[in-house]
């Protein structure tokens, strides 16, 4: 891998990472998962530049990211629709797009949902962590937020990038539906909930309430966790608090001001609050990765509960 044929960051935006498919597998060790949030849109990215799924790519929020290609390289940019330029001449977002060497490539900010993933060919060669490359903002593993400034190295090139309606189009529109879908005006975060493990912490009209009650998604979220606002408390059955103990991706973790925060995938591997179901990994979080502050957050039935 060589910082001759890297990236170099011109603007680094509100906030970019490099993230992969995190550190599953750690949490024993008290090292939190991490890894894209958007995890469909960061394998797209990947398959449309001809990567494994699990190669880095970089997580932009809101406002993107600025690069120039120190030598030939082909990219790809999903999740939030954005607007993409090479050297100031616009290129698809969602399909394969080569830079010559000295090309800036400009990442737009997000016309809904709030990340974009870059990816390109060969992948970011940052340093592995326990096996990952991914930015941890909760314990500070992997590589520094990016910095302008900053090299990013690229490793070899894999296979030909996807092309056609089978690859490039068919999966970018997909992409494209996720996101508009958690950041549009007006739109409405639906998350299926599977109840349990502490539910019989909660009242039953609480739980009740739930499925009738709307919330909205607050402008403290983050890569931890997507926390919630103006919606009813959830009330407790019982007093006292539990021991700490694990949490897992999409855990609905209840503080004490009643309010739902939704486990993304910097969450912390224990927790003292009680949860009071989990949402499947897959569409739904990755959705909810997309969500705006001030977007309608709903919770409804997943499965047998």
């Amino acid at each position: 891998m060589s910082g001759a044929h890297g990236l170099l960051v011109l603007r680094a935006g509100a906030l970019t990472t490099v993230q992969d498919r995190g550190r599953p597998g750690y949490a024993h060790l008290g090292v939190p998962r991490s890894g894209a949030l958007d995890a469909g849109a960061h394998a797209l990215a990947n398959r449309l530049v001809g990567n494994p799924v699990d190669t880095a790519t970089l997580e932009t929020t809101l406002d993107g990211v600025a690069l120039r290609a120190l030598a030939p390289v082909t990219v790809a940019v999903t999740g939030a629709p954005c607007a993409v330029r090479a050297s100031g001449r616009a290129v698809a977002w969602g399909e394969p797009v080569w830079l010559a060497g000295g090309a800036e490539l400009e990442v737009g900010r997000a016309e809904s949902g709030l990340r974009s993933y870059v990816a390109v060919r060969g992948g970011f060669g940052v340093p592995a962590v326990l096996g990952s490359r991914a930015t941890d903002l909760l314990s500070g593993l992997g590589p520094p937020v990016l910095a302008a400034g900053t090299l990013l190295p690229v490793g070899p090139p894999g296979r030909d990038p996807a092309r056609g309606a089978d690859g490039a189009g068919a999966g970018a529109g997909a992409a494209g539906a996720g996101a508009g879908a958690a950041g549009a005006a007006g739109s409405e975060l639906v998350l299926p909930l599977r109840l349990g493990p502490r539910a019989d912490w909660f009242t039953a009209e609480s739980i009740a309430g739930l499925w009738r009650s709307g919330y909205r998604a607050s402008a403290l979220s983050n890569r931890i966790g997507l926390r919630t606002e103006a919606g009813p408390p959830l009330r407790r059955a019982r007093g006292g608090e539990l021991p700490s103990e694990g949490m897992v991706l999409g855990a609905v973790q209840v503080p004490p001001d009643g309010l739902p925060v939704v486990f993304l995938a910097d969450h912390p591997v224990t927790g003292g609050y009680p949860v009071i179901g989990v949402i499947p990994e897959g569409p739904p979080l990755d959705a909810a990765a997309q969500t705006r502050p001030g977007t309608g957050v709903r919770f409804v039935r997943a499965g047998r509960n």
